[in-house]
């Protein structure tokens, strides 16, 4: 890993390269995650370099000085594929990491050879401000360690792995989860959804609240095609790495074929 001077802040970046010329992936995390989230889907993967990086205000990245929202988040994910020298690529999108990938696409189509997008909306719900709005005050209120227990609680569906992701989400400071949970309030990526001429796969955990039904919609929009991951709430590349890895691969493999 390293961090490098990318955008006009310092992100933390790491590239898992298996061939000068084999295809590329690009991970973008979720809100309170770092890369580390896909540690077990990264590691079923064969034939294929990996990009991936902690978004601003996560991980080792710097936490912004700034307004944060997704004309800057998703220039931080074109300048970190331009930094490991990859042209074009497979952008994977976590929950946050949804609305990044399709801003980027929406700036620069030809970067991407396709996109799966996993528990994430292509734009804010309608109650965003107030929901986002509450939590930034329950994290301020509770401090980012109690936040942790009460999210990783909700988005996972059982205790295995909770005491994993809880330290995760506390690791994020503050003031990188306020930035990012602000830009979650009001974004709208659905203008980008017709121009979308490459692969896509919406997968979310089938135990995400509304989310897989919101996902099944964006399919059907995309004429594209969702699974869902059993077992899984908001993260199933955390909780069920294997199930997740089973159908990223499975996609993979059609996209070379």
């Amino acid at each position: 890993m390293e961090r490098a001077a990318i955008n006009g802040t310092l992100l933390n970046i790491r590239i898992d390269r298996v061939a000068e010329d084999a295809p590329w992936v690009v991970f973008s995390n979720s809100l309170v995650t770092d890369l580390s989230v896909w540690d077990g889907v990264v590691s079923a993967l064969t034939g294929w370099n990996v990009l991936r990086y902690d978004q601003r205000g996560h991980g080792a990245s710097d936490v912004p000085t700034g307004a944060v929202d997704f004309d800057i988040l998703s220039d931080d994910l074109l300048a970190v594929m331009d930094h490991a020298g990859v042209g074009r690529a497979v952008c994977v999108g976590l929950s946050m990491g949804v609305p990044t990938a399709l801003a980027a696409y929406g700036k620069a189509a030809d970067r991407f050879t396709g996109l799966v997008l996993m528990d994430g909306m292509a734009r804010s719900a309608p109650a965003a401000v107030e929901t986002w709005g509450a939590r930034i005050e329950e994290a301020r209120n509770l401090g980012m360690a109690g936040y942790a227990k009460v999210t990783a609680d909700r988005w996972l569906t059982s205790g295995a792995k909770a005491e994993a992701l809880t330290a995760m989400i506390a690791a994020t400071p503050f003031e990188g989860f306020r930035a990012c949970a602000t830009a979650l309030q009001g974004y709208d990526q659905t203008a980008v959804l017709s121009r979308i001429s490459v692969p896509v796969l919406l997968v979310a955990g089938l135990s995400d609240g509304k989310i897989p039904e919101t996902m099944r919609g964006l399919a059907e929009t995309l004429g594209a095609r969702f699974e869902g991951v059993e077992n899984a709430g908001h993260v199933p590349c955390f909780e069920q790495p294997e199930a997740t890895a089973a159908r990223l691969t499975a996609f993979l493999a059609e996209m070379a074929s």
